[in-house]
């Protein structure tokens, strides 16, 4: 065990350990530690190429370092490393290139990475990334999009709840449970006192969502997500879901959301920030109010006119619109975001706070059943 950890160690701190540690590295640890100085022991900022280590300035040698990461490492540390091989080496070519971007492992800070060189990868790289944020899309479908349109759904029935029920439309669960007290002995059954169903389905549009995105380079990954939920919202036959994405213009993809990935290079990571502008926009196109949710998706630095913003958010408020601020719809914790535009939305009566996209699914239901979502958020988010 003691061998081991010597192991570990001289692997993590390199070769200026070695005499340190006395730990011997077999063949197959030398090809590994190889591969982390290629990376690690290079320094950040500095051209590749005037070091041993570094991964140089040919195409080749980062295939083969993309090559020899995935055969040493599980893919969710080849995910980290690639990741600083960008931010610490500035390796972008190996995004822009066919070849070197079929190599990599997707996640979705990948994804975010090909956001942002969208309008300057060549032509030929465009349906290579295309493929690799779709794959990364589809991941993330298949974690989210189920449990989305349950929660949902679930939410717009309950939201059609009544106590006179047609025979067919009885919920028989719920009537038992609430009716337990009313047991007869006698006839050994329930004698309901009253009954619990929905009403007749109805087909027609219930809610109006508008997931309004910035898209400054900051919310990269919250972009990603806002997207794949507007998508599944949007298969949903209840609501009538827009989504709006601004930096210091504001651009309407509600007509690609049956895509994701057209939804995603319909953006534009990067650039200012006119939240003012974006909540004009939305607030042109509501049409029912009280039937209406908008969640904005910033970090609040605003561009333009603050003053208009929040008397713009106070106006939709007003109406009866329910308007959520999310810091950051994403894993990576956190957020940087302007404390003053959160305290005063906050004092509008926007709930303010950072969600997981684990946990929007619940957020849109509770939005939906018009329930205090700042209460909702003190416990479901700490």
């Amino acid at each position: 065990m003691t061998d081991e950890r010597l192991r570990r160690w001289r692997l993590v701190l390199g070769s200026e350990a070695e005499e340190e540690t006395g730990a011997t590295l077999s063949t197959a640890d030398q090809s590994i530690d190889k591969a982390l100085a290629a990376l690690y022991d290079a320094v950040p900022g500095e051209p590749t190429g005037q070091r041993a280590a570094g991964l140089g300035s040919s195409a080749p040698r980062v295939a083969r370092w993309l090559g020899d990461i995935r055969q040493y490492f599980p893919s969710t540390v080849v995910q980290v490393m690639q990741r600083d091989a960008v931010e610490r080496l500035g390796i972008t070519r190996m995004l822009m290139e066919p070849e070197l971007l079929g190599a990599v492992e997707p996640d979705i800070h990948l994804v975010s990475t090909l956001l942002a060189l969208n309008e300057v990868m060549p032509e030929e790289t465009k349906q290579t990334a295309r493929e690799v944020v779709g794959r990364v899309v589809r991941e993330l479908e298949a974690r989210l999009a189920e449990r989305t349109r349950a929660a949902v759904t679930g939410a717009l029935d309950r939201a059609g709840r009544t106590g006179r029920p047609r025979h067919s439309d009885i919920d028989w669960d719920r009537t038992i449970r609430a009716n337990l007290k009313h047991f007869s002995p006698t006839l050994g059954t329930i004698v309901p006192d009253r009954l619990v169903g929905y009403a007749r389905r109805n087909h027609s549009v219930q809610r109006d969502i508008v997931l309004a995105i910035d898209q400054s380079g900051s919310m990269a990954e919250s972009v990603v997500y806002a997207a794949l939920f507007g998508a599944v919202l949007g298969s949903i036959r209840t609501l009538r879901t827009s989504l709006v994405v601004f930096d210091t213009a504001v651009v309407d993809l509600t007509d690609q959301l049956d895509d994701p990935v057209d939804v995603l290079f319909g953006t534009q990571l990067g650039g200012g920030t006119d939240i003012n502008r974006a909540l004009t926009y939305c607030e042109s196109i509501v049409t029912k109010p009280s039937d209406t949710v908008l969640v904005l998706i910033s970090d609040l630095y605003e561009g333009g006119a603050r003053a208009e913003l929040l008397r713009r958010a106070r106006g939709l408020v007003e109406s009866g619109v329910q308007v959520i601020a999310l810091l950051a719809l994403a894993d990576s914790g956190a957020p940087s975001y302007d404390a003053e535009n959160a305290a005063a939305l906050v004092e509008l009566g926007v709930p303010t706070f950072a969600c997981t996209p684990d946990r929007f699914p619940d957020l849109m239901a509770a939005a939906i059943r018009h329930e205090d979502i700042t209460g909702w958020a003190a416990t479901n988010l700490t």
